[in-house]
């Protein structure tokens, strides 16, 4: 009778669990399907970021796969410049594409369950990094860049780490929120690119040479997106989208809420 009865038990309880995991499981996709929309602007800005950073991965391999010596003199000459430096803009520019490629996967319902889109962002991340440090020992825009990617490369590798490590202990609400921080910081490279693009436009006006304006478009693009991206971050709305995502891909967490 005491087996019979600890197996009765052991089965209720067990079926409570299940209960509790599926409850909790259907609360959370309740609660992603009524939460409030992306903001607009953070989806366009998003995407958009997304569409220029792999736009201009894609030409730079182009440039260096196929070297063209005209066109814009300013044009080749930065062609020039990364083609003497391949190797190391490869090792730079190739993680950097699946990065922005990849760091999409994580805030979409559709990869909520899958975990190797996360998994894969730390190794690509801190390659990143530490070649953008590299990349900057050459710096086009001479020290005003160097500065700028001595800041927000650390600020980037910072939140990256935070975020690997919240992870690790199981603090998934952290995590996301560290990791939301680094991609933002990481995307600022794209915001960069229509502030060249203006420099470049104007340089008949300005008489401004590349390496005179890359730092300062290097400084704008990287302060817009660092700035931006915290205070979403910390905005009720962002906290409570971050929160709603982790939970979503961790149904445990909102059984415990």
């Amino acid at each position: 009778m005491n087996q019979e009865s600890a197996r009765s038990l052991e089965h209720r309880n067990k079926q409570a669990r299940t209960t509790i995991a599926m409850n909790a499981a259907v609360q959370s996709q309740e609660t992603l399907a009524t939460s409030a929309p992306w903001p607009l602007w953070l989806r366009i800005g998003f995407w958009l970021c997304i569409i220029i950073a792999v736009a201009a991965v894609l030409r730079r391999l182009i440039a260096l796969a196929s070297p063209v010596q005209t066109g814009p003199p300013d044009l080749v000459s930065l062609d020039a410049y990364f083609a003497s430096r391949s190797s190391l803009t490869l090792v730079h520019i190739i993680p950097a594409l699946a990065f922005v490629i990849l760091a999409p996967l994580i805030y979409l319902q559709r990869f909520a369950r899958v975990s190797w889109p996360e998994r894969a962002l730390f190794p690509l991340g801190g390659i990143v990094g530490l070649t953008a440090y590299a990349m900057s020992t050459h710096a086009v825009g001479g020290w005003v860049e160097r500065s700028a990617v001595l800041l927000f490369n650390t600020l980037f590798l910072y939140a990256f780490g935070r975020a690997f490590w919240y992870g690790r202990l199981g603090q998934r609400v952290l995590e996301l929120k560290w990791l939301t921080r680094a991609i933002g910081i990481l995307l600022g490279i794209a915001t960069t690119r229509p502030i060249m693009g203006v420099f470049f436009a104007t340089s008949g006006l300005t008489h401004l040479q590349p390496s005179q304006f890359f730092g300062i478009a290097f400084w704008i693009g990287f302060t817009i997106n660092t700035v931006l991206v915290e205070w979403w971050v910390r905005s009720p709305s962002g906290q409570s989208k971050l929160r709603t995502i982790t939970e979503h891909k961790y149904p445990h967490l909102a059984a415990r809420t």
